[in-house]
């Protein structure tokens, strides 16, 4: 249910609010540190940000798809590292708890997960299976009331804090294909899970990646979330809603390195000018902005179509295309526009253009989502 004109503006002022006296102040320390402070976290938890997607009756705020949106779009005004701290409670590592867990399942995670209690990881990508997941090799065996675990995840976001992974595994090794897949939550703390040590990264430091080990692990049957080869299925159904929302992430972040262009030419002057009188730097602006428009449109329509309950794959594979590669362009333009000063440290632009290359990998690169869409098109033309 969606909440009422005032609850959704007071939610969208007070995230504005945090973002811009909070976040944007401490951008260059998280990222010289690789660490986002234990206040801030702090803060986010009483903000209510770790349940936006989770259900009122478990704790969390239960938002639409367009009332995430909305909230993304305020949280990418600012590092994108900020939002990868709730970024898997809200989205990846709950959703499949919240689509396809049973009531005991729901009653034991989600009122922990909304509160930030327990921070939730997503386990799909493997060393060997990226683009290609359903290719997994990783093996959850039935041994009497339990399922042995074994394999490598990879490029785990928030790992190394989790208390819960939701987990995709082969438990048919004799099918190869998606068919063979299940998915479970595996609680962090069971025997034979190591994780190891926080990748090195291109950019968005303070957010963290790592490779999580499973050596005969034990998982409790009535851990599997759906039913027996379903975890594809449940992978899917969970990364659509995500591309909307790391959709919305995009836009924001292209909104702020907008302003922030428009603000750096109003204020250098070159040959006696401000260079936004240029019409070569107007032009860039221009573009970003057309371009940041579109997308912002194109996610918000995405969103309406998943709340009114209609089908909405393509759109949201559509807005992830749009949205990852259409931010890494803006994010080019307005180091071009700050020129040298673009291209050191002192005012950020770089960490941005850094920071938002990873838009177009994760939760499928650009060319899955291009197969997606294609692959749309010729179902609905059947």
């Amino acid at each position: 249910m969606a909440l009422d004109q005032e609850t959704r503006t007071q939610l969208i002022d007070g995230v504005a609010r945090f973002v811009r006296d909070r976040l944007v102040p401490i951008e260059d320390e998280v990222a010289t540190n690789d660490r986002v402070p234990d206040a801030i976290v702090a803060e986010m938890r009483d903000l209510g940000l770790f349940g936006l997607s989770i259900p009122p009756e478990y704790g969390g705020l239960g938002l639409t798809m367009e009332e995430e949106v909305l909230v993304c779009l305020e949280l990418g005004r600012t590092s994108p590292a900020f939002r990868s701290v709730i970024g898997t409670n809200v989205g990846i590592g709950s959703q499949g708890i919240v689509m396809f867990g049973n009531d005991a399942q729901k009653d034991e995670w989600l009122p922990k997960i909304a509160s930030g209690e327990v921070i939730a990881s997503f386990c799909l990508t493997e060393p060997g299976a990226g683009s290609d997941a359903a290719s997994l090799k990783t093996t959850a065996i039935r041994d009497g009331n339990d399922f042995v675990v074994n394999g490598t995840k990879r490029y785990i976001t928030n790992a190394g804090k989790a208390g819960m992974f939701t987990l995709m595994a082969r438990t048919n090794p004799g099918n190869k294909g998606a068919g063979g897949i299940s998915a479970f939550i595996v609680p962090a703390h069971l025997k034979g899970i190591t994780v190891s040590k926080p990748e090195r990264k291109m950019g968005q430091q303070g957010a963290h990646i790592h490779d999580v080990i499973f050596e005969d692990c034990r998982v409790p049957a009535d851990m599997m979330l759906g039913r027996e080869g379903e975890g594809f299925k449940v992978a899917m159904q969970v990364l659509d809603r995500g591309r909307i929302h790391i959709s919305a992430v995009c836009v924001g972040v292209a909104e702020r390195l907008l302003a922030d262009s428009v603000r750096y030419a109003n204020e250098r002057e070159q040959f006696g000018q401000r260079i936004g009188e240029f019409q070569l730097i107007q032009a860039m602006l221009a573009e970003s902005k057309t371009e940041s428009y579109a997308a912002r449109s194109m996610v918000l329509d995405a969103a309406r179509k998943r709340d009114r309950g209609e089908p909405h794959s393509l759109e949201a594979s559509c807005c992830k295309l749009f949205a990852s590669e259409m931010v890494g362009r803006v994010a080019d333009r307005a180091v071009q526009i700050y020129g040298g000063s673009g291209y050191v440290t002192d005012y950020g632009v770089e960490r941005f253009y850094r920071d938002v290359r990873i838009f177009r990998l994760y939760e499928g690169t650009s060319e899955i989502q291009k197969i997606v869409i294609a692959r749309n098109l010729m179902r609905q033309a059947d």
